[in-house]
């Protein structure tokens, strides 16, 4: 039985398409290598980490903060249940960070007339006493650093 898997096979098994393998590898998030024939092959040790990405994908994880993960673990292994452990540790901080801050929106959405001005006097979501207001009407801030 062959340790390693074609693209088709891996877009199989992981319920990807062939593209977004090609875009995980090009963002250093999985590796292949080439056969004599120039096909791309894949160790089985791959299902997993595409598992492990999609899930941080659904959770919102960005795909920068799944590679910084991914990369301290062998690729020529599978990821063990430590290492899984070890990664969704880091993630919970960022998945309780989204959490407060969506739920802070939800409870200020009442009061938002939701224009998309954004510079109202009583602007509870991103500009309170209208402080950008003398830079023109419209959107100025998508994400305060206050939040």
């Amino acid at each position: 039985m062959a340790t390693d898997l074609s693209v088709g096979d891996v877009a199989k098994r992981s319920g990807v398409r062939v593209s977004t393998l090609h875009f995980y590898e090009s963002k250093g998030l999985i590796q292949s290598w080439r056969t004599s024939g120039n096909q791309r092959r894949y160790p089985r040790s791959v299902l997993r980490r595409i598992a492990v990405i999609r899930i941080a994908q659904r959770a919102g994880i960005p795909l920068a903060m799944t590679k910084e993960h991914l990369d301290s673990i062998p690729t020529d292994r599978q990821l063990s249940a430590a290492d899984w452990q070890a990664i969704t540790a880091a993630w919970r901080e960022e998945i309780d960070r989204r959490v407060e801050s969506l739920m802070q929106l939800r409870n200020q959405m009442d009061r938002c007339i939701g224009c998309g001005c954004l510079s109202l006097a009583d602007c509870p979501l991103r500009n309170q006493d209208d402080h950008l207001a003398e830079e023109g009407p419209g959107a100025r801030l998508l994400v305060s650093s206050t939040d």
